[in-house]
């Protein structure tokens, strides 16, 4: 905690206190150079014994407690050498330019002696060990260096007691290598506090595509297991997909197929979810680890959505969002017959913006939508209906969709809440408790929240690639009782071109730079808990231009 405090104050804020953490190269190089010492080995005496019988030796892996410092360490290695002892700390990296040791190894060395010194050691230096140039760097105890140490561990205890982050650090060369910029987001959130983005853009210090990827099972009969770190998806004893664990970013399963308890647990532990939906598609539930420990921005969510004004004022955000985003999917899709419909979702969006009451915005969403869906079967063209069949649509049906237009919507916006539900999730927020959309039994109001403006950007813009490019034949929709729904075969098509628009790079609007939809449902996500705590003075729709 204290080497990450002096490295920047918000890292240990975000990883001791909101207890978030991500894994990267540097990281995992860190832990392999811990290898040998977290083995342990050796017998470290008391401290009085080590003194008396003039204790020369070594210990790895040392855990000591210093109450009146109020500290614990793990020591890597402790060296003794005629009863005089010497913490040893292995570091991947290697030492300053001019052969010292780095500020936040110092503290870190400095307060191991000091433990060594409460539990009775006699301990005047410590060593750094450098992986990769293979030398140490002594690091002797001042009084000058211990006054700064106890300095540090105030200011530490003074930092976690807060309510909400320290600020990021302003263009630092610390922040490309953190293994937390991607939730710490320093120069997206120094660009929108300080309003400087445009003259400004930040580094894409986030990767513009996630590492891992979903796992869709549908398969009838189908079951999921754990083999050897391997999800196995199974059939009649037939293994018909196998993935790495790590490579996975969550499950999904539609209808019947199952899961086993040791592969459910694995995928609980690593944090990966498992999402359910009905076999008609529908977004039932997921089966998630333990709730990420970020408990000071669930306590600002509750307090956000129990405040009406603060609430109506992200509502309008989301709302004028999602008609500004529909409003350039006619834009750039359409001819000059939807003109009308353009402007009359522009007056929408600007009449969203300056909603005075929840009543008032929801009437402005549904004017909204129904000028939008009266608008988009101008979208379908000629080549929707080449496959011998029509793709009929009058008005948004949900339960049941009535055609086959709304089949595929219901089913696109169901993947969609999922993908928001899980992104808000990651985020700390809880799921259910939203700002515009109410709170109901099983709605994860929040993920509807963030949801409303990539519709267009994202399930919209799917129907129309698979529609006017003749993805979809009559074998993909099943129809009864005036209810259409798709079919296995039809899902399968429809995730397929699903997952090439959440993988689709675009511009952000705000930052300038690259970025798949997936990584930006989260990246909003993110936006939107740093106006809740207070890093980001409002929060900005991600609208394409």
């Amino acid at each position: 905690m204290l080497n990450e405090f002096v490295y920047c104050p918000r890292l240990f804020y975000i990883e001791w206190v909101e207890g978030l953490w991500e894994e990267n190269a540097d990281t995992a190089e860190g832990q392999l150079a811990h290898g040998r010492s977290d083995r342990g080995g050796g017998r470290m005496p008391e401290a009085e014994a080590a003194d008396e019988d003039g204790w020369s030796g070594e210990a790895r892996s040392v855990t000591l407690d210093a109450p009146k410092l109020g500290m614990i360490a793990k020591l890597d290695l402790v060296e003794g050498e005629d009863g005089t002892v010497s913490p040893v700390d292995h570091k991947k990296g290697r030492p300053r330019a001019d052969g010292e040791a780095w500020a936040p190894e110092r503290a870190q060395l400095a307060a191991q002696i000091l433990i060594l010194r409460e539990n009775g050691y006699r301990c005047d230096r410590g060593f750094l060990s450098f992986r990769k140039t293979r030398t140490r760097v002594a690091v002797e105890l001042t009084a000058e260096l211990e006054t700064w140490v106890r300095g540090l561990l105030a200011d530490l205890r003074v930092t976690a007691a807060r309510t909400e982050p320290p600020l990021p650090l302003d263009a630092s060369p610390k922040c490309p290598r953190c293994s937390l910029v991607g939730l710490c987001l320093p120069d997206e959130t120094n660009a929108l506090r300080l309003a400087r983005a445009r003259r400004t853009p930040p580094r894409r210090l986030v990767a513009a595509r996630p590492d891992s990827t979903p796992l869709y099972v549908q398969e009838h009969g189908a079951s999921v297991h754990l083999k050897g770190g391997r999800i196995e998806v199974r059939k009649e004893r037939e293994v018909i997909a196998s993935l790495r664990q790590i490579d996975l970013s969550e499950v999904a399963l539609f209808g019947s197929p199952s899961i086993s308890e040791p592969a459910l647990r694995a995928l609980a532990s690593a944090g990966i979810p498992v999402t359910h939906f009905s076999f008609g598609g529908r977004f039932q539930a997921m089966t998630v680890g333990f709730e990420p420990n970020n408990v000071e921005l669930r306590i600002a969510q509750f307090r956000h959505a129990d405040d009406a004004e603060a609430s109506l004022g992200l509502a309008r955000q989301f709302v004028a969002g999602k008609i500004k985003n529909g409003r350039v999917l006619l834009r750039r899709n359409g001819d000059e017959t939807l003109s009308a419909a353009i402007l009359e979702l522009e007056r929408f969006a600007r009449l969203a913006g300056r909603a005075k009451s929840p009543g008032t915005l929801l009437g402005i969403e549904g004017a909204a939508a129904r000028e939008y869906y009266r608008a988009l079967p101008s979208l379908f063209r000629a080549s929707a209906r080449r496959a011998g069949f029509t793709f009929d649509f009058e008005r948004r049906s949900r339960r049941p969709p009535r055609d086959r237009v709304n089949a595929v919507l219901s089913f696109l916006y169901a993947l969609l809440a999922k993908e928001c539900a899980l992104a808000v999730r990651r985020v700390g927020f809880d799921p259910m408790l939203g700002f515009y959309h109410q709170p109901r039994f099983g709605r994860p109001a929040l993920a509807l929240d963030l949801m409303e403006e990539f519709r267009p950007l994202v399930a919209d813009s799917v129907l129309l690639t698979l529609l006017n490019g003749s993805r979809l034949t009559p074998g993909d929709f099943a129809e009864r009782a005036g209810a259409v729904t798709l079919t296995q075969s039809g899902r399968r098509t429809v995730l397929t071109a699903y997952e090439q628009r959440m993988l689709t790079e675009v511009v952000h609007p705000v930052f300038r730079y690259r970025i798949v939809y997936r990584r930006a449902l989260e990246l909003q996500g993110r936006l939107l808990a740093g106006v809740l705590v207070g890093d980001v003075p409002e929060y900005r729709p991600f609208v394409t231009r």
